[in-house]
């Protein structure tokens, strides 16, 4: 079995640090399995879905070496989720809902105060063909649920292991809106099955759904895939990082701060397993050590002073050839394979050189607050050639 896998982001914000772990955690099990490595564009948000934002992404995995084998959009597959979603209706697992947001609303509420939990209880299928028609007759239009057996749900997850749920503790998901529009739900299980998807890795705030997914794999007659539930990555704080507050955008480490994609490459790779954190010589380390039982299930901290120091230690092993282009490129193009050698441990960021340029090249301009104190210890400089004394004698006699 050749290992199939898919980054599928929403472009409904930019590519930042937590997106980025998903994907690379993605790309490893590709790489190192010899795997198909598909890069998916959820977009059925037509709402919130930028065109920018998908230029960002794409932007951000390339930078980052992250290539895709192969690639789809959700939005060019209308007509294939319509053939699916009418087998699911064909077999009575989607029914229509005319129930109004107030009334569901009212409905949680209820169950709530009796200290249920607010699952739907299923009204929509003793209406009658009359009922239905009255409702549209209003100007109601449905939304339709998937129905889910009340049955064990049960699978091996490659991170969390044994994971289990049962249909009759579960809301029958909506899964297409009162405007006819397929939900995130439905689209990504058919897009997993046509494209033969083996092995889904995802956070762990989708375990919930993965159980609704697991029996729409089966409705639909394929086998569900593998899955692996990877934990959210937090701040320093323990705070989710959040794609729409802008959180470490992959787009400003690299253009506004100058981190290098092997830096990120080595914290995300490593945060939340057990390997220790370390600058990585290639992305094939990453290839090589990459295991999911490695993983912990903790909340892994992303800290940017930790990027920053794996990036020092990126660009102190670096060697002048790969480096020449990019200097040129920061107008450092008179900078030589010496003078790099020379100051390369003293860097944090590439742009850094800039200032030991200036302080090597530039002109000087001394700073004297003392004038006569500075003439005095000019006058009582040792005459050459000094030697490691020379200092001591000079201070002596001052």
């Amino acid at each position: 079995m050749t290992v199939a896998v898919r980054f599928a982001p929403s472009p409904t914000g930019t590519l930042h640090v937590g997106s980025v772990r998903t994907a690379l955690i993605v790309w490893l099990c590709a790489r190192k399995n010899k795997g198909n490595f598909m890069l998916r564009i959820d977009d059925t948000d037509l709402v919130r879905s930028k065109e920018e934002n998908v230029d960002d992404i794409m932007a951000g995995l390339k930078w980052l070496g992250l290539t895709w084998d192969s690639f789809a959009r959700q939005r060019d597959r209308s007509e294939d989720y319509d053939r699916a979603i009418q087998k699911l209706k064909d077999n009575g697992r989607l029914y229509p809902c005319y129930e109004t947001e107030d009334e569901l609303g009212l409905k949680r509420k209820a169950l709530l105060s009796q200290g249920k939990p607010p699952i739907y209880d299923r009204a929509a299928l003793d209406l009658t063909d009359a009922q239905k028609k009255q409702f549209e007759a209003e100007g109601r239009r449905p939304h339709w649920r998937f129905k889910l057996e009340h049955k064990p749900i049960i699978w091996q997850d490659l991170v969390r292991g044994h994971v289990e749920f049962h249909g009759k503790d579960m809301t029958d998901p909506v899964l297409i809106r009162e405007d006819g529009r397929p939900l995130y739900h439905i689209c990504s299980v058919i897009d997993d099955i046509d494209f033969g998807i083996t092995h889904i890795v995802r956070g762990e705030d989708h375990v919930s759904n993965t159980a609704s997914h697991v029996q729409m794999f089966e409705a639909l007659g394929a086998t569900p895939p593998q899955f692996a539930h990877v934990t959210l990555l937090g701040d320093m704080e323990g705070k989710k990082l959040s794609k729409r507050k802008g959180s470490f955008s992959v787009s400003s480490l690299r253009d506004e701060v100058g981190i290098e994609p092997l830096a990120l490459i080595s914290l995300m790779s490593r945060i939340g397993t057990s390997d220790p954190i370390e600058p990585l010589s290639s992305t094939q380390d990453a290839i090589d050590s990459f295991d999911f039982a490695k993983f912990s299930r903790n909340l892994p901290k992303f800290d940017e002073e930790e990027l920053y120091r794996l990036n020092a230690k990126i660009l102190h092993k670096m060697e002048f050839a790969q480096v020449k282009d990019r200097l040129a490129a920061l107008g450092m193009g008179d900078v030589d394979e010496a003078f790099w050698l020379a100051v390369r441990p003293n860097l944090e960021l590439l742009a850094d050189i800039k200032d030991w340029w200036q302080v090597a090249k530039g002109p000087v301009t001394p700073v004297i607050e003392d004038a006569e104190f500075a003439k005095i210890a000019a006058d009582l400089l040792p005459e050459g050639p000094w030697d490691n004394k020379t200092w001591e004698q000079w201070v002596g006699a001052i």
